[in-house]
């Protein structure tokens, strides 16, 4: 009787039943001492009610009294493949340690079984589905708040490890399903910040999954990203604050329920303060936010950072890095990442800038990438406020020694003309040079005046800005502006009658790909972006905020200062002695770009300088 039983499909909820079927079928007397024992199981809740027209307990007390047909349809029902499985999370405990047991025994008696059971465990990785159904049309399919779902996912987790412990194979079976598995983004945030929880967790205990699991995570919220663009939310939270902040012209009217909630009573609620307007930032901001502090849990133990620890999960997520967010453009907060893993420690900071340094040095990677390396290494030295001057300073120095090599190199040749597309590693290069400089220079520039503008005049800025290359035709406007600007007024450079020379030739126009003859001027011809622009996700930016470098607006008398000639004075300080003199400013354009630096990569190769590094400790070989 029982042996049927051992032979079905059975590594769904329906398995605790049919184990139980299994244990007390093999006969009369086998069911007497079972009944006697099994009052926790049928007292367990749910009770679920099943085809066959009873519940299992009605069916077996049945059987004792020797009608037999229900329970033959019983054993039936539990053969059919399509059988609606049970539950058996929500069971009592003894339930649930059976169940557990009959797993383990199933997976290393039949290893057919090892997939179904895996798929079935991880089916519970997200919240239960509630479907409401008038006739047959199904009205309503939203997540089940369970109060029980912290308990239902460690005994999940029990599960997995008792299986690995009878099918050592099982991480490598475990992570094509985790894949398959991985809910639609558009599901729910609850749904989602679930399961990619759950993930991470496993990564814990099977550590030979941590890569493929980050990788998976990282995809799905790079996907996120970006079709959630940093203007769409910062206008769907502006449109939000001003709907709520305004007055409705009917109000007072038809407000007639006296315990009606008021508007300043709903925003006072504290869960709502750190929720987007935006639904795909909301979803994004929760699972990055959860990525963040997984990262902060595995390379923190009690208070101090584990430096083995965060060495391995470094090396995962620079490979990571390298494969999905270098080469995706204009992602706005996954790369956030790696700027938080950075902050634990001068050396991983620097680490990450020699990696990316040498993914814009080296000839043999697509310019695309160089680029986008060059893009992060002046957006990073900008806005980490945890990189010291000395590192700053190092950085420039090899920027600016490649630069001049390139130039060097081009002198002479057929192709020293201005062209984004011959030349587009060096004009990034540029820019990241120009970025770092309008954001540091107050640091560059304080204590000794003297000595701090003796080591700009040595970058020998003129010479890059007035090449034939002419990068301040290519760079963005506002990086120029301020650039400008600021050599200008301490007399390092003056670049104001290139910039108009510039605008005075006509930029590459692009056609409205609407129709018609309008066109547009193209003002970012590397399609730049600044990977570290401010993170705008709520809860994210928590964790983000206290590392980063905002930009420091100008006030009125600061832009007024900047727009008329720097006049000459008597100076009495021997320092002061390099701002003496006078220069004239065009202002046309300036007004039009002077904002902050930043906005939103382009094209081929040159010179490989293999001799040249960071010159720092490598702590990932």
């Amino acid at each position: 009787m029982a042996a049927p039983l051992l032979h079905t499909r059975l590594p769904g909820d329906a398995a605790a039943s049919a184990a139980a079927v299994k244990t007390l079928g093999a006969s009369r007397t086998g069911l007497s001492d079972m009944l006697a024992l099994e009052n926790d199981f049928f007292n367990s809740p749910p009770r679920k009610a099943v085809r066959f027209g009873g519940t299992v307990a009605e069916v077996l007390l049945k059987y004792r009294k020797g009608e037999t047909n229900d329970f033959e349809l019983l054993k039936n029902q539990l053969s059919d493949p399509e059988i609606k499985r049970l539950q058996w999370l929500n069971r009592s405990q003894t339930v649930v340690e059976e169940y557990l047991a009959f797993l383990g025994n199933l997976v290393s008696a039949q290893t057919v079984f090892l997939r179904p059971c895996l798929s079935m465990i991880a089916s519970h990785f997200v919240p239960p589905r509630v479907v409401t159904k008038e006739g047959d049309i199904d009205v309503s399919d939203s997540d089940d708040e369970d109060d029980n779902l912290p308990a239902n996912f460690d005994t999940c987790h029990r599960a997995l490890k008792i299986i690995a412990r009878y099918v050592p194979s099982t991480p490598w079976f475990l992570m094509p399903i985790l894949v398959e598995k991985f809910p639609f983004v558009r599901k729910s945030e609850r749904t989602l910040e679930c399961y990619v929880h759950n993930l991470l967790r496993i990564s814990v205990y099977f550590p030979t999954l941590r890569h493929e699991i980050l990788e998976l995570v990282i995809e799905k919220l790079l996907k996120l990203d970006v079709n959630a663009s940093r203007q769409d939310i910062e206008d769907a939270e502006e449109t939000a604050t001003q709907t709520s902040s305004g007055t409705d012209a009917t109000e007072g009217l038809f407000n007639m329920d006296e315990d009606e909630e008021t508007d300043h009573e709903t925003k006072a609620d504290p869960g709502m303060l750190d929720q987007m307007v935006h639904p795909v930032a909301e979803r994004l901001d929760i699972l990055l936010s959860l990525l963040l502090s997984y990262i902060k849990d595995v390379c923190y133990v009690d208070g101090k950072i584990d430096n083995n620890k965060t060495k391995d999960l470094y090396r995962d997520l620079i490979t990571i890095f390298d494969k999905l967010l270098l080469p995706t453009h204009a992602s706005c907060h996954v790369q956030f990442f790696m700027f938080y893993l950075c902050s634990f420690k001068l050396g991983f900071a620097e680490a990450f800038l020699e990696h990316l340094w040498k993914k814009l040095q080296d000839p043999n990677n697509p310019a695309i990438i160089r680029q986008a390396a060059a893009n992060y290494i002046g957006s990073f030295l900008a806005r980490a406020k945890f990189v010291p001057l000395i590192t700053v300073k190092s950085c420039l120095d090899l920027l600016v020694k490649w630069l001049h090599v390139y130039l060097n190199n081009q002198d002479s040749g057929t192709k020293a003309f201005c062209d984004v597309a011959l030349h587009g590693p060096f004009y990034s290069a540029c820019q990241a040079v120009f970025y770092t400089f309008v954001f540091r220079h107050r640091q560059l520039l304080s204590g000794n005046l003297k000595e701090g503008l003796r080591y700009l005049q040595s970058l020998n800025f003129e010479r890059i800005v007035m090449s034939q290359l002419n990068p301040l035709k290519i760079c963005l406007p506002s990086v120029v502006n301020f650039f400008a600007a600021i050599t200008n007024k301490y007399q390092l450079v003056f670049c104001y009658t290139l910039i108009e020379r510039n605008n005075r030739q006509m930029l590459p126009v692009i056609r409205n790909t609407a129709g018609g003859d309008s066109v547009q001027t193209c003002t970012n011809p590397l399609d730049t972006f600044f990977p570290f622009d401010p993170c705008v996700l709520k809860r994210s930016k928590k964790f983000i905020d206290p590392l980063y470098q905002v930009w420091e607006d100008m006030s009125a008398e600061e832009l007024q200062e900047f727009k008329k000639p720097i006049k000459k004075e008597v100076v009495e300080d021997e320092e002061d002695d390099f701002l003496k003199g006078e220069a004239g400013i065009t202002p046309s354009s300036f007004d039009v770009h002077f904002r902050s630096p930043s906005s939103s990569v382009g094209s081929p190769p040159v010179l490989y300088l293999p001799d040249q590094s960071l010159m720092i400790t490598r702590i990932c070989d």
